[in-house]
């Protein structure tokens, strides 16, 4: 058994032929089944049924394949690990970081990296919506810490550091506030939505939590949203932590809203991986880890 057939299989299954995984792989078709047919002699079943015009795994092959996918993903973090084992300091880390989430789950392990590599600039920027991911695929972020919507998984490295839950709510002097119950959506359309606009562009664009039909504001960061609610000038979701404070003091309260419950969110640092970790990212991505 071979790692060059392991990662046969894995292309197999991924690009649905033996074809396709042989442009994925950039080899002959006919080397790629043979890789796969004396893994099966060794093995001693099938790997794939071959009935069709598209393989699909045996039962046992199904099995196999889920064992192979850690296997992968285990030499994969062994190649980071390498790589990072020898390069060179780099110059400069670039983070970028969705705004809903606060600095917390990053300052200690930061703080470690700055005493260790104090040569290296660490650049760390707050992003809106699906900002993040456009840095990162976009090579300006070596970085991030991000949900998972629109990330392309097969391209990338996560780890989760996090969660948040961000609350739609009001002023209690606003109109939909001054009574209890389910606000319908028919109802909230006739209110003004405060909304954050992305730093993305258009490709990253996120529609989450947009109530279609209704009047909105529009504004660069939270922090000018929680003010224009506050105020009372408008209704709209804000994560939980960054508006504590308020929901204690009674300046916001909790609206529930037909279709608009709140939202829970996973929060991961995600890299590329075709980007290799030099010394200070391995330690940085080490520290998120542990």
């Amino acid at each position: 058994m071979t790692l060059d057939q392991l990662i046969a299989l894995d292309a197999i299954v991924a690009a649905g032929t033996f074809r396709a995984a042989a442009d994925r792989l950039n080899k002959a078709q006919s080397a790629v089944s043979h890789q796969i047919r004396k893994l099966e002699a060794e093995l001693g079943f099938d790997l794939f049924s071959r009935d069709a015009y598209r393989p699909s795994l045996t039962p046992e092959g199904e099995v196999f394949f889920r064992e192979t996918t850690r296997v992968l993903e285990q030499v994969h973090g062994l190649k980071s690990v390498a790589a990072g084992l020898r390069s060179e300091q780099e110059p400069m880390i670039s983070i970028a970081m969705t705004a809903t989430i606060s600095l917390e789950p990053i300052l200690n392990v930061l703080s470690e990296v700055g005493r260790s590599f104090p040569e290296t600039h660490i650049k760390v920027s707050t992003e809106m919506m699906g900002g993040p991911l456009a840095r990162l695929m976009a090579g300006d972020a070596d970085l991030i810490l991000a949900g998972l919507e629109g990330v392309p998984i097969d391209e990338v490295d996560t780890l989760p550091v996090g969660s948040i839950t961000i609350r739609p709510v009001a002023s209690p002097d606003f109109l939909a506030a001054k009574r209890s119950g389910v606000r319908s959506k028919r109802e909230m359309q006739s209110y003004t939505q405060v909304i954050v606009s992305g730093t993305g562009g258009r490709d990253y664009d996120q529609t989450r939590d947009l109530l279609s039909g209704g009047q909105r504001w529009t504004v660069s960061d939270f922090q000018a949203k929680k003010s224009i609610i506050v105020a009372g000038l408008g209704w709209g979701g804000i994560p939980e932590h960054l508006m504590a404070n308020e929901l204690t003091t009674g300046q916001l309260v909790p609206l529930t809203i037909e279709g608009y419950p709140p939202r829970h969110t996973e929060i991961f640092a995600i890299r590329r991986r075709d980007n290799p970790m030099g010394q200070v990212m391995s330690s940085i991505w080490t520290g998120l880890a542990e």
